[in-house]
């Protein structure tokens, strides 16, 4: 009896959800998998001793708030039902490892889920993710993340620089033309990215080089050049504030919201990005610079026909001016 109260594989009418923490409390792994589920109750959250919950194909349109009393959670399998957001309170399962949530109709992603510090794996294939937040990057122990098929036009400046991040598939998202140079020299699957579009389609700043355009995320407010030696009032307030104030950005109550706006407290916290040469954090102006993949050694894994670019975001025209892919 005590293998049984550890592992569960629950059929249809097995057991109704909300007795599962009186009759099995110290219950470690639940397989729920296959069973046609449209709710999961509250009663979830009283399972303190989880460490695997399966969900998958299943019918489930809402995640309960209370899931992010699983403190012990470690492994979450979500794919395959009909999901359009996931609860801010993900962010609560500090021990989860591994998140399934793929093919379901995902949006968006919760900004909270960079709180997931022991997160390794994300899946998020097959949704309708149109952005990634960038406080992503921010997630310490990531070691492979997928969005395969997806609607993302853009990725985050900033994502590839954890050194733990070492695979990124992002196949099948046609709008997407530019990779963060911080990911060249690691596995990436770009496969049916780059289709041709009108610029007009999609109301996001661009940048073009040649016959060359990519997509920039939707924060950057301002693309400098080579030309552009000074940098824009703002943009010089906002790193001075940074480095000023840096020690003390772990509790953002260090200036109140009449002092700054909401809005940029938060890019103190998480800046858009930080120079692909020197690291100096940006906040609301890139210097964007492009290396076409199928001028890279890497052209070799997609026959030279890849539209995708590599892009280096830099922080200053010298920046911009210095940096080299390839060296």
């Amino acid at each position: 009896m005590k293998k049984v109260a550890c592992c569960l594989f629950a059929g249809l009418g097995f057991c109704q959800p909300e007795n599962l923490a009186q009759k099995l409390p110290n219950l470690v792994e639940l397989y729920l998998h296959s069973n046609n589920i449209v709710v999961v109750p509250e009663a979830i959250g009283s399972l303190v001793k989880l460490q695997c919950l399966d969900l998958s194909d299943n019918a489930l349109e809402i995640v309960c708030p209370e899931i992010g009393r699983l403190r012990a959670l470690r492994h979450l399998r979500l794919a395959n039902n009909q999901l359009q957001f996931l609860p801010p309170e993900v962010g609560d399962l500090k021990e989860l490892q591994t998140l399934d949530i793929s093919t379901n109709r995902l949006l968006t992603l919760p900004e909270r889920l960079h709180l997931c510090l022991s997160l390794q794996y994300l899946t998020v294939d097959r949704n309708r993710l149109w952005c990634v937040p960038r406080h992503l990057c921010q997630l310490p122990s990531l070691n492979e993340l997928s969005m395969a098929g997806n609607r993302l036009a853009f990725l985050p400046l900033d994502l590839g620089r954890s050194r733990e991040l070492q695979y990124v598939y992002v196949d099948n998202n046609i709008h997407l033309k530019g990779l963060p140079s911080y990911l060249y020299n690691k596995v990436v699957g770009c496969n049916g990215c780059g289709a041709p579009i009108q610029v007009s389609e999609v109301k996001l700043l661009s940048f073009s080089s040649g016959q060359l355009t990519v997509f920039l995320p939707a924060e950057v407010k301002a693309i400098g050049t080579e030309k552009d030696r000074v940098l824009p009032l703002q943009e010089l307030a906002m790193r001075s504030l940074h480095h000023t104030y840096h020690s003390f950005l772990k509790d953002l109550n260090f200036l109140s919201p009449i002092s700054l706006p909401r809005s940029l407290l938060e890019l103190l916290h998480c800046p858009l990005g930080h120079c692909h040469l020197c690291s100096e954090p940006m906040f609301t102006i890139v210097y964007p610079k492009l290396f076409p993949m199928r001028e890279t050694p890497m052209a070799g894994l997609h026959q030279g026909k890849t539209a995708v670019s590599f892009v280096a975001y830099c922080c200053s025209t010298q920046c911009l001016q210095t940096f080299d892919l390839l060296s």
